[in-house]
């Protein structure tokens, strides 16, 4: 990673506005508290002081309440919509005051609405379509890692520990997840927010507490897309294009951050946009539900004990993925998608692989391709100590039909950049002589020639299928696949 030394603030103010608009129905402060995305143009820094938004916040957290009390059916745009003019109101008063700016009006005002309807001082992190993570280590030294490697130390996200509790706390309760919290009698965190990045967080098992926040920054990608990002060719889009189609079980696997799940979203828009399928995962991140391709998605996500134990000693009112699985598939759904497995819902995902007509897709997380159906039979161990190794190996045969594996070289800290591509295609055939899965190398990568992205290698034994659901099985005979050239390394592949 390359550091850069402490910003100022962690607020970067839009040129000034002065005004109020409305977005779909949706009030919105213009540039400053809109959520659109910012490329992350270079414009001044401007200082917030942040006893002052607390302040004004407070005041105008005190008027809502009052106008709930009078007009508790209010509609949410228009509750905004007059926390907008107290901000703007409250925040003209102390301007006068203090002789401010425009932008640090425009600055100030934008981090109260943050503070009261957003994600208070993390917003402008949110907000920023480069940062890939957020790293919080205690509430006062935050970093942002960005796509191309760089890893940056920003200002602070609260001013205690109990501040950044309670930040924690409401975005948890901002995020629909009410049943989830964080204190030293639950002291970890794990939900999706609203834009559909991912959360984890831990307390009182340490000096301090400690908070990621993992972004999609590519949330809408289809395999098109992958193909001008680099990550496969057009011979590998049009084979899992095919695949998709003819409705076979496909299990991305990879390490963390490699691109799984945008893998996974892209796969997904090769369904019809009116098949009727369900999304099981653990956070959503794979909001099928939301991007209006698809009309009949299923999306089922899990929830944490309420902290209490039921009489059989389970967390009361917790629901695993497994609890899920068992009403999904009377829900008359045509395909299953399994977000992540990290444990014992390795079992829901099996189960959904082996189900129906297949079509069904999944990821893991693994660190090379040749281990994929340890992890698997491992996780089967972790879930229930009667799930043999020879039961998962059995299942693995029975229900799944490629593993596909993204792999990713990160060469920033010499210089470089991270490169994410898929590496790998395995056609699972059976039960091999030695009771594992038995497998086909359908796609691997052409290191003979300096190449560390899938090329084709043969045709797999279900190529009937894909031909039937428009594969072009011709293009297996191109040895370097679509690649004009290896993949551009600062350190190459042969050294």
């Amino acid at each position: 990673m390359h550091a850069r030394p402490l910003h100022p603030d962690p607020t970067v103010a839009p040129p000034p506005q002065e005004h109020t608009r409305q977005t779909n129905g949706t009030p919105t402060l213009t540039g400053a508290a809109s959520g659109t995305r910012r490329s992350g143009a270079a414009v001044p820094a401007v200082s917030v002081d942040y006893r002052v938004v607390r302040e004004i916040g407070s005041q105008v957290a005190k008027q809502r309440e009052e106008l709930l009390k009078v007009r508790p059916g209010m509609d949410r745009a228009s509750e905004e919509q007059r926390c907008l003019q107290w901000i703007a109101e409250a925040v003209a008063l102390w301007s006068d005051a203090q002789a401010m700016t425009p932008p640090q009006d425009e600055a100030l005002r934008r981090a109260v609405y943050d503070l009261l309807f957003r994600a208070g001082r993390l917003q402008p992190y949110l907000d920023d379509d480069r940062v890939e993570d957020i790293l919080i280590q205690g509430p006062g030294e935050v970093w942002l890692d960005y796509g191309d490697g760089e890893r940056r130390r920003v200002g602070p996200v609260a001013d205690s520990e109990e501040e950044l509790l309670e930040l924690l706390r409401e975005l948890a309760r901002g995020s629909g997840h009410s049943e989830r919290t964080i204190s030293t009698a639950s002291p970890t965190l794990a939900l999706s927010l609203g834009d559909g990045s991912r959360l984890q967080a831990i307390t009182g098992l340490g000096p301090m507490t400690y908070a990621v926040i993992r972004r999609h920054r590519i949330s809408h990608a289809d395999l098109d897309d992958l193909v001008r990002m680099g990550t496969l060719d057009t011979v590998l889009r049009d084979f899992l294009r095919a695949a998709v189609r003819a409705g076979k079980n496909l299990m991305i696997a990879g390490e963390q951050k490699a691109g799984k799940t945008t893998l996974l979203r892209a796969l997904l828009r090769e369904f019809d946009p009116h098949c009727r399928f369900a999304t099981i995962q653990s956070e959503d991140e794979l909001f099928a539900h939301a991007t209006g391709y698809h009309t009949q998605v299923v999306s089922l996500v899990g929830r944490e004990s309420n902290g209490e134990k039921d009489g059989s000693g389970r967390g009361a009112g917790e629901v695993t993925l497994l609890d899920l699985m068992h009403p999904a598939l009377r829900m008359s759904l045509e395909r299953i998608v399994v977000g992540e497995v990290r444990g014992p819902e390795i079992v829901a995902m099996m189960q959904a692989l082996t189900n129906g007509s297949g079509g069904n897709l999944c990821t893991i997380h693994a660190r090379r391709p040749d281990v994929v159906f340890d992890r698997i039979a491992e996780l089967y161990a972790l879930a229930q100590g009667t799930l043999s190794e020879q039961l998962a190996y059995r299942q693995i045969a029975n229900g799944l039909d490629f593993v596909v594996f993204i792999d990713m070289t990160d060469e920033t800290q010499i210089g470089g950049h991270r490169h994410r591509y898929v590496s790998h295609v395995l056609e699972v055939t059976g039960i091999g002589e030695s009771g594992r899965p038995a497998t086909n190398e359908v796609f691997s990568p052409g290191r003979e020639w300096g190449e560390l992205r899938a090329v084709p290698r043969m045709a797999p034994a279900c190529i009937d299928d894909l031909r039937r659901a428009g594969f072009d099985s011709a293009l297996l005979q191109q040895p370097y696949g679509a690649w004009t050239q290896p993949l551009s390394l600062t350190m190459g592949a042969g050294r």
